[in-house]
């Protein structure tokens, strides 16, 4: 049986309590950590300038990994950000000589956990304790199924949780748990990193459906490119491959459609409030956007949500509850998933950091009209100081704009979220 990584940190939620405050007084400083060339750094830099702040003290992730952590002054106010994207910074987490590769996702997890344990002052906008359980799917989801967050089966997570050590057991757990179709995740993944939607029929046939490409010696890559193998053996030595990094299991959700692609929504919650929604299309099971999935039209989302009966508020309150479970942690990206009819919803992921989405507008009533995910990060740190920001310019309206694209073969697990 595979084994996870051990953490001291409490694998229930948090307690239900606000995050701390800026320090009051003179305006906030910021800092963060991240990887200074990556555009999430300076995106959020962009947005605390507009807000007419000095720039954010960057402390590069190489710097906290080879020396051990980091010290902040009191008056700091510290945000983390993605390690992702950088060669270097990965190799120092899981010993990665190709960034393309998937293994090594649990050691990944425990040098990145061990890192935020040598984080210290500041004022911090996340908390490491709920970052350790934001990056194991396992304990995530627990997490959401103990405070009734609706979330899809899983048989590796809670109480009596199984830890598949391979294919065999994902096949016993298929059987048991009465699971023609589930997705196979790896524990510690992100952005879709040895994700596998597998499907079984009753003639005894399987398919998988996967960003992994299987190379002849077995070593296995993310690629650009969604695969299906329909052959038991190569699925077999697929998950036989990512087992030892650990594996968490669910059921495979028939997703509601728009314009004939699978559909689901990726909305940010920043302070508790669900600020900004993008949906998100596929042809294939996973809709992640650097493996060709596309911005849908959220507007028509919204109206198929009503039109089946449902509020829209009821919607993003899911999303609210979610973040709800992870207090100490100023913004998070839920993967909302709608079944089929746009009547029901499950929580599919709670994402650390899932607020790349750029030139997006926060959402009507949402408070961050106007802003970007960064920029209604700065306000509400601005609001708990007791101060007034203006809107950071943004770009039109959030139907027109897509993500950025990856232009290469293959590409890293970025752990761009969780």
């Amino acid at each position: 049986m595979s084994r996870s990584v051990n953490d001291p940190e409490p694998a229930g939620p948090a307690p239900h309590r606000t995050p701390p405050s800026a320090p009051a007084g003179p305006p906030p400083r910021f800092a963060v950590v991240g990887n200074p060339e990556n555009r999430r750094v300076t995106l959020f830099a962009d947005a605390v300038r507009a807000a007419g702040l000095p720039a954010p003290r960057v402390v590069p992730w190489e710097q906290v990994l080879r020396s051990g952590g980091a010290e902040f002054t009191a008056d700091e106010v510290v945000r983390l950000d993605s390690p992702g994207e950088n060669p270097e910074v990965d190799r120092l987490l899981r010993d990665a000589q190709d960034p393309t590769r998937v293994e090594g996702s649990a050691l990944w997890y425990a040098r990145f956990t061990r890192a935020l344990r040598g984080l210290r002052g500041g004022v911090r906008l996340d908390d490491a304790g709920e970052l350790a359980v934001l990056f194991d799917k396992r304990r995530c989801h627990a997490a959401l199924a103990a405070a009734d967050v609706p979330v899809p089966c899983s048989p590796t997570s809670g109480p009596g949780a199984v830890q598949p050590s391979g294919w065999d057991d994902v096949r016993a757990v298929m059987r048991d748990h009465r699971m023609p179709r589930l997705f196979v995740k790896l524990a510690h993944g992100s952005s879709a990193s040895g994700v596998l939607a597998v499907e079984s029929s009753g003639g005894g046939r399987i398919r998988a459906t996967t960003s992994v490409e299987l190379a002849p010696d077995g070593r296995l890559f993310n690629s650009l490119k969604v695969r299906r193998y329909e052959r038991e053996r190569d699925i077999a030595a697929i998950v036989d491959a990512l087992a030892p990094d650990g594996l968490h299991l669910e059921r495979w959700l028939p997703k509601a459609s728009q314009r004939g692609r699978a559909a689901d929504l990726r909305v940010v919650v920043v302070d508790g409030r669900a600020t900004h929604a993008v949906v998100r299309t596929g042809a294939s099971p996973l809709t992640n956007l650097h493996l060709g999935g596309r911005r849908g039209d959220l507007d028509a989302a919204r109206d198929a949500v009503e039109a089946a009966g449902a509020r829209w508020t009821d919607v993003l309150a899911v999303c609210e509850r979610a973040a709800a479970c992870f207090p100490r942690t100023l913004c998070v990206g839920v993967d909302l998933l709608p079944a089929v009819g746009w009547r029901r919803f499950a929580i599919g992921e709670v994402n650390a950091f899932g607020d790349l989405l750029p030139r997006l507008t926060g959402l009507p009533g949402s408070g961050a009209e106007g802003l970007d995910t960064y920029a209604a990060q700065v306000a509400a740190v601005l609001r708990r100081a007791g101060r007034v920001t203006a809107p950071h310019p943004a770009g039109s309206d959030h139907r027109h704009h897509q993500h950025h694209r990856h232009h290469q073969h293959r590409t890293g697990p970025t752990h761009a979220s969780a």
